[in-house]
């Protein structure tokens, strides 16, 4: 492949792999740089069950057989379009033919640096290699957004580490676990060290745990598709207009945006594992963590009730499932001028209709689209939204390719 083209897309999880399935689709001149769904194989515990349904858990591309659903049947797994849990594993085996099937030429060598250039951008690879691209997508996932408390800072990773580090579990079997929180991945961590032999505690600020409602009879009933109609992100109306309506969101007041993205779907463990917790997990609900410190190779977390009760926890290590935050100036190899340049919205990009920053020919799509588009930018499916759009618009606005001069003295294809 040449030193330059096009369109690059950093990342390769399913905003990046979606888009580059309908850029590939199209011919477009692209390259994509980043290791495929490595946030998914290597950082979500293994035993895990996605909370997205079926349906809401593809990954896009113009082929319509190239869904979830369809992959299922051609193999026979297990399959339904809502209500019935999808296995992580499940999932990885699926994406992994998807890359394979429709993004063939992924480059897994991570970008170093992204700088302008006169012609468009600079990528500088872990080799040193420099690619020049027009137009570059930044689909970077959650990786570089892990949210660790400050009460935790300072202490050592072997006593303190987020959620996002840890894919086996089993390391923890026989070991006292404190977690921190009260969603999906907090849950999750609970359940499986507990089932792998760890004795689990679990503290969090929220007063109860937030479950899914368990899917009963009327789950599909005609009033409850007008109360609370379904959504790729779940149901009730507010989610239903996030994500069918993300170019709506745009125009919302900054502070309704704001707000929206922070609050709307907040933390909420899947109904699947209600179950599997119970008589597994110590539960410290209603706790605010006051200070954390070492002692004796162990960690001591001092942690304050809303009735002003004081609580002391000693742990051999604290998994801070606490969430991800969005920060452009996470970004490593982002180009400080260019990061000043980027107009932006709680360190956010501020985003066109088309998923452009200010600087011109710079995208971005996924959970750092957030503030522009809604909650949807935080779920996979919100990537069955944002590729075929980007890719419309990136193919509609390519630069015409030059023909290659004919030889002099030889007929044209046409006259053959």
């Amino acid at each position: 492949m040449g030193k330059s083209c096009d369109i690059v897309i950093i990342g390769a999880g399913p905003y990046g792999l979606s888009l580059a399935a309908h850029l590939g689709a199209a011919g477009a001149d692209y390259r994509i740089f980043g290791k495929p769904l490595s946030t998914w194989r290597s950082h979500m515990p293994r035993g895990m069950l996605l909370k997205s349904d079926g349906s809401a858990s593809n990954l896009s591309a113009p082929d319509a057989g190239s869904t979830l659903k369809a992959w299922c049947k051609a193999r026979g797994v297990e399959y339904g379009d809502r209500n019935s849990p999808v296995p992580l594993s499940t999932f990885c085996d699926y994406a992994g033919w998807f890359q394979k099937t429709h993004v063939p030429k992924l480059d897994v060598r991570p970008v170093m640096a992204l700088t302008a250039a006169d012609r468009g951008y600079t990528l500088t690879l872990d080799n040193g290699d420099l690619v020049e691209a027009a137009r570059v997508v930044l689909a970077v996932g959650i990786a570089h957004f892990a949210d660790l408390p400050e009460s935790l800072a300072g202490l050592s990773p072997q006593l303190v580490s987020h959620s996002y580090d840890h894919r086996d579990l089993a390391p923890f079997a026989g070991r006292h676990l404190l977690v921190l929180g009260a969603g999906a991945s907090a849950i999750d961590m609970a359940v499986l060290a507990g089932e792998a032999g760890a004795q689990v505690s679990l503290l969090a600020r929220a007063p109860a745990i937030d479950f899914h409602a368990m899917p009963g009879p009327g789950a599909a009933g005609r009033l409850s598709a007008v109360t609370h109609p379904a959504s790729g992100i779940g149901p009730g109306w507010r989610s239903y207009l996030c994500c069918n309506a993300p170019l709506l969101f745009r125009h919302l007041p900054q502070a309704m945006r704001l707000r929206a993205a922070r609050q709307h779907l907040g933390p909420a463990p899947g109904w699947f594992m209600r179950g599997r917790m119970q008589g597994r997990v110590l539960e410290y609900l209603g706790y605010r963590i006051e200070r954390a410190r070492e002692r004796d190779g162990r960690v001591q977390v001092t942690a304050s009730g809303r009735d002003g009760q004081t609580l002391t926890l000693t742990a051999d290590h604290v998994i801070a499932a606490t969430g991800y935050r969005p920060d452009m100036r996470r970004l490593p190899f982002l180009d400080s001028g260019m990061l000043l340049s980027i107009a932006q919205v709680a360190h956010t990009p501020r985003l066109s209709s088309q998923f452009e920053t200010s600087l011109p020919g710079l995208y971005v799509v996924g959970p750092l689209a957030v503030n522009s588009f809604g909650p949807l930018m935080r779920f996979m499916v919100g990537a069955e939204f944002a590729a075929p759009r980007l890719a419309a618009h990136l193919l509609k606005t390519a630069p015409a390719r030059k023909k290659a001069p004919r030889m002099q003295g030889l007929p044209s294809a046409s006259a053959v």
